[in-house]
Formats: C-alpha cells, sequence, structure tokens
C-alpha cells in the first residue's frame, strides 16, 4: 500500500473515529433554532419580534428604522458540541427595503462571535441588500479547539429595513482530524532537483521577452509565476461563455510567454488566480470567493478548465507546476458543494488523468495564509507540494494601499507587537509545523512589502532568509506589474517612474537570485 493511499485511509478513519465519540456525522444537526418556543426564545438577548409567515409558521421578525442605529438578536451556542469542528450555519432569509452598507461588513448579520484566548473572531454569512423573497444563505466556520463561547448574532448593522429569519441550523460540516506525521525518513518531493527556484510574478499582459530576459540573464532568476488573472469582470454575471473566451486568450499569452521562458531557462509556475464562479474583489480581479462555494456547477467548471489545462500543457516541461487556485477562501462554502480541502482533491485528480506526474501546488484556504494550514490537510496525491501568501503584518506591508497611513517601520513595534525576523518565523508557525509534520516541499507564491515602508529592504530580506532557512522556493510579487510593488522604483509615492539606480529593496532581491545563478 502506497503512502497517500495509507494518508487516505487514516484520515478517514480520524473522521469517523471522531464522528463515533460524539454521536454525530457530517450533516447532522449540532443546534437548531425551531422560533415557536417560548423559552428558547428568552433565552437570547435583543430585539425581538415573532410573527406567522403562511406556510412557514413562526419566523423571526428584526426591523430598524434608523440606518445610523444597529439592531441585533443573540443566541449563546452550545461551545462544548461545536469546540474543533467545521459547522455550517444557515437560515432561511427574506428582506425588505435593507438600505446600502456604510462598510462592507455592515447590513444584514447571520453572523457568530467565536471567543479565544487570542482575541474573538467574527465569520459571517455574505447577503446582499435591497429586497428579496426567501432565500437560504450559509457558511462554514471552523470552531478552534481553544474557543472559549460561542455567539450566534443576527439582525440589522447600521442599515435600515427588514429582515426575518427562518429555519436556523448549526450542522457538521466536517470534524477537525489530524493525520498522523509522517515518517522522518519520508523523502521530500520538491518538483525539482535544483537548490533553489527563485523568481517573481508577473503581469502577463504587459510582459515582454525583453522583460523575461531581464528577470532571468539580467537579475539571476529562475522562476515565474504566470497570473491567469481575469479584471473588469461584469456584475452578475450569468453563465460561463465570457469566462471561456477569457482563459482561452490568456492561454494563448501563455503559450507565448513560456515560448519565452524555455529560451531563457526559466521554469513556469502556472497560477489560477482568477477560477469560474469566482467574485470581483475591491481590486477588481476575479478571486477565489463567491459562487465558486456556493453553486456546484461553478465547481465542475472549475473541474473542466483543469481537464483543458492538464491536456495543453501536458509534458511540457516548461511548466514547473500547477497552481490550482490562487487565496482560496471557502468560508462561505455552501451546504451540498464542496470546501476547499475537496475541491482541491477533485482538481488535482482531474490534472491526474491526463498528467500523472506533473507538479501540483496548492494553498490552504484562508486567503492563503500561512494560518490557513490550521485544520487543512495533506492532500493524498503524489507530486504535491503547498503554497503559501505572506504579507504579515499587513499595517507595514499595506501601509497605504488601500487608506491613508501614517509612516510604519520595520523592525518595530507595530500594532503593539515587536516584530523583527523571529517574530516573522513566529507567524508563519503554522507553514512551518505542516511542511515539517509531514514532510512536504513549500514554495512561498508571493510575499512583498510597499515600495514606500520605512525599512522593506530589511523586512525582505528577512522574510526571504527564514524562507531559505527551511528549504523553500518563492516568488516575490511582483515584477514589472503595479509600481507599488516595483523593486524598480524608489520610496517616493508620488514618484512613478524607475528609480536610475538599483533600489536598496532591488538589491536584496539581486542578493538571493544570483546565489545559484550557475544553477539554472
Amino acid at each position: 500500500m502506497n503512502l497517500f493511499r495509507l494518508l487516505s485511509l487514516l484520515l478517514a478513519f480520524a473522521h469517523t473515529a471522531a464522528a463515533v465519540a460524539g454521536s454525530v456525522r457530517v450533516g447532522d444537526v449540532l443546534w437548531h433554532y425551531p422560533l415557536d418556543n417560548p423559552a428558547e426564545l428568552q433565552s437570547g438577548s435583543g430585539g425581538r419580534e415573532i410573527i406567522q409567515e403562511l406556510g412557514r409558521g413562526s419566523v423571526l421578525l428584526i426591523t430598524n428604522r434608523n440606518p445610523l442605529e444597529t439592531v441585533l438578536r443573540t443566541f449563546t451556542l452550545p461551545i462544548e458540541t461545536l469546540r474543533g469542528r467545521f459547522v455550517f450555519m444557515g437560515a432561511d432569509v427574506k428582506a425588505e427595503n435593507v438600505s446600502a452598507k456604510a462598510k462592507p461588513w455592515n447590513g444584514i448579520k447571520l453572523m457568530v462571535r467565536i471567543d479565544t484566548p487570542t482575541g474573538p473572531q467574527w465569520p459571517q454569512a455574505e447577503i446582499p441588500i435591497g429586497s428579496f423573497g426567501w432565500q437560504r444563505f450559509s457558511t462554514r466556520i471552523l470552531v478552534p479547539t481553544n474557543a472559549t463561547a460561542v455567539t450566534l448574532v443576527l439582525g440589522l448593522e447600521q442599515v435600515s429595513g427588514r429582515v426575518v429569519f427562518d429555519e436556523l441550523r448549526l450542522t457538521l460540516a466536517r470534524e477537525v482530524a489530524t493525520a498522523l506525521d509522517a515518517p522522518s525518513d519520508q523523502p521530500i518531493f520538491r518538483g525539482h532537483a535544483l537548490p533553489r527556484l527563485r523568481g517573481a510574478m508577473i503581469s502577463p499582459r504587459s510582459l515582454t521577452e525583453k522583460d523575461i530576459a531581464v528577470l532571468a540573464q539580467d537579475w539571476g532568476a529562475n522562476l515565474v509565476r504566470w497570473q491567469l488573472i481575469r479584471n473588469k469582470v461584469p456584475p452578475n454575471e450569468a453563465g460561463f461563455t465570457a469566462y471561456d473566451q477569457w482563459l482561452e486568450d490568456e492561454l494563448a499569452r501563455l503559450d507565448r510567454g513560456l515560448v519565452w521562458a524555455g529560451k531563457m531557462g526559466v521554469k513556469v509556475v502556472v497560477d489560477l488566480h482568477s477560477p469560474p464562479g469566482g467574485k470581483a474583489t475591491s481590486s477588481g480581479y476575479q478571486a477565489a470567493i463567491g459562487s465558486l462555494w456556493t453553486d456546484p456547477g461553478a465547481q465542475a467548471k472549475f473541474i473542466e478548465v483543469w481537464r483543458k489545462i492538464a491536456a495543453r500543457y501536458k509534458d511540457d516541461s516548461r511548466v514547473w507546476g500547477y497552481d490550482l487556485v490562487n487565496e482560496p477562501d471557502d468560508s462561505n462554502v455552501a451546504e451540498g458543494c464542496d470546501d476547499w480541502q475537496d475541491l482541491a482533491l477533485r482538481a488535482g485528480r482531474a490534472v491526474r488523468e491526463t498528467d500523472p506526474s506533473r507538479t501540483l501546488i496548492v494553498e490552504p484556504p484562508s486567503w492563503g495564509s500561512a494560518q490557513g494550514f490550521v485544520g487543512f490537510q495533506p492532500i493524498p496525491l503524489t507530486n504535491t507540494i503547498y503554497s503559501f501568501h505572506m504579507y504579515i503584518p499587513t499595517e507595514f506591508t499595506h501601509q497605504g494601499v488601500f487608506s491613508p497611513s501614517r509612516p510604519i517601520t520595520y523592525p518595530g513595534r507595530i500594532a503593539g507587537v515587536m516584530w523583527d525576523q523571529a517574530a516573522l518565523e513566529k507567524a508563519i508557525g503554522p507553514a512551518i509545523d505542516f511542511a515539517r509534520r509531514y514532510r512536504v516541499h513549500m514554495y512561498v507564491g508571493e510575499f512583498s512589502a510597499i515600495r514606500w515602508a520605512l525599512g522593506g529592504d530589511k523586512y525582505l530580506d528577512d522574510v526571504i532568509g527564514i524562507f531559505e532557512a527551511h528549504g523553500w522556493d518563492w516568488t516575490y510579487h511582483a515584477f514589472r506589474e503595479w509600481d507599488g510593488w516595483s523593486v524598480e522604483h524608489g520610496s517616493d509615492k508620488d514618484n512613478h517612474q524607475p528609480a536610475m539606480e538599483p533600489t536598496a529593496r532591488q538589491k536584496i532581491l539581486l542578493k538571493w537570485f544570483r546565489k545559484d545563478r550557475v544553477n539554472r
């Protein structure tokens, strides 16, 4: 029996044993609020009005007339039942004239507060504003093993209107099972024989052959992370016709880029930045959020996309690996749809049908963060490596990106915490632990600090030093994309021209790129 088959069986056994121990199975109801029990109604707190709905019976109505105020209804949930489990939180919802949100997190609240020793978490379902008839909304939450309390929050936050709730349920989505540690002598699959792969993300639409030559020949990089990224997504897009045309155009562009990469001896990571069913972010690109996690049709299309890509690049030695999706966030996965743990396995198997040996690159949920490895399991497929993105602390790396910010310096005290190389390494502890326990290779697909961040060169040197110490491959974000991340531009935010001489940040990249320049 091979190792990955054994791992699959062990995981299945762990899930089964946990379910038996807890006397519940996936899909079982862990908490239900029927709305017809006066005693249960009194157990919560906040505004409330039970009304009768034709065909439904008792439902919970919450009304708010002042959009500057908040009307909420809370319930204390059974922490002992929920702790250490992935749980679907769902409700039937109907709304009338719900006003626009002041902040993205305002609006109709179907949310839980999870109290932990490190602070509260606030996962919530994404619900539109305006008026709509009965619809089912759900989201999946992980209740950490160290959670001390869980509170359900319903209502209207800083919006006016009426909202009605029915069929409030929490069901078991998945037990948190931990795979057995890999044997200490198990070989680690890296997907290449080079001392290290070091490179950068690029912008496919503006990239030229000359740019690849600069990155590879002048700078010494040997890896490119090629984004299949879709911008300006039409709102409320129906079907996949436009997506298919976009993908075909992007793959044609990739075909041309692979020719350039082959000439320069550069390996390429094919990164599906924009999956079918994804939703546009505030930055404008189609990300792995939205109906990818709520529409079985979008998930089927996702598998179809990977079958297409695998068939197109089968046996292409210029492609190092497939990054199955960029920064997945399955927090709003709906009942009846796969979460990323299962969807990644399905996509990997689809690739394997055509290409049995291609390197698969899997990012964890929670936007591909190192923290996303908590509760995530190794994918039981051969030739798989793992990846995460490093922008910690974001107060430093993204200062002034989305809103004005006072200057923040690294190393130093940021948001009350002293940040230095040791603190950075501690922050990505879940990734380090995942790689160590399961003896898997790690590739850092993105990391950066905005170019006007004071001490950005020191930050880059420290994080790359951590990656190198662990033997990980990496790609800097980004080369000749938006100038905010460019190491060829100076620290003056208003100067959009490349610097005349290499910047301090560029010198850091060049130092690391050139370590194994002869090993191409």
